[in-house]
């Protein structure tokens, strides 16, 4: 089961793939130095593998190394950061 994640500028999400598959996305907002992630999504058929969370660290991660800041709108988005302790809270704007 190869997993991809992508990031599909032009529509401003990220994408989980599973065996070319689309499984899941996270979408955003980009202004004034921040993204908001509104909503983040996994496929009925792909849930309970942690593909939303594998997803969620990637976003966060490539939003850290290009010097953004994180708003989560998202209720998972924001569960993820508040579990990972210290790791992502510096990115958030509330």
């Amino acid at each position: 089961m190869p997993v991809k994640i992508t990031h599909d500028t032009v529509d401003h999400r990220f994408e989980i793939h599973v065996d070319s598959e689309l499984a899941g996305y996270s979408e955003y907002l980009e202004s004034d130095g921040s993204r908001t992630f509104h909503h983040t999504v996994t496929l009925p058929q792909f849930r309970g593998r942690g593909l939303a969370a594998a997803l969620t660290e990637y976003a966060l991660d490539d939003t850290s190394t290009h010097g953004l800041r994180v708003v989560p709108a998202c209720w998972f988005v924001r569960d993820f950061i508040a579990a990972a302790g210290d790791r992502y809270s510096h990115l958030t704007v509330l």
